[in-house]
């Protein structure tokens, strides 16, 4: 438990809550979402910082990009779900 914990501290609460808000809604593997729609997730003093938060999950491989003409969709990476559902306490 003591490992979670430290690792959990790695995350911002920003990044918990883009998470949340992907595995709630189902966006795992093929189903994507733009991450304009992640700011709706977050308290209004940090979504300034989400597309920030949604790169660095990029680069940690919790999300898979997706671009698109129109910009960038995420989705959670199908092999960390397993992870997630830890960090997330589900």
């Amino acid at each position: 438990m003591q490992m979670l914990s430290n690792f959990r501290q790695l995350l911002t609460q920003t990044q918990l809550d883009i998470l949340r808000r992907l595995y709630n809604d189902g966006k795992i593997g093929g189903s994507h979402t733009a991450i304009e729609n992640l700011k709706k997730s977050v308290a209004s003093h940090r979504r300034g910082s989400v597309e920030k938060e949604a790169k660095e999950l990029v680069k940690m491989g919790y999300l898979l990009p997706k671009p698109t003409s129109y910009g960038m969709h995420v989705s959670l990476n199908p092999r960390m779900v397993g992870e997630i559902e830890t960090l997330l306490g589900i």
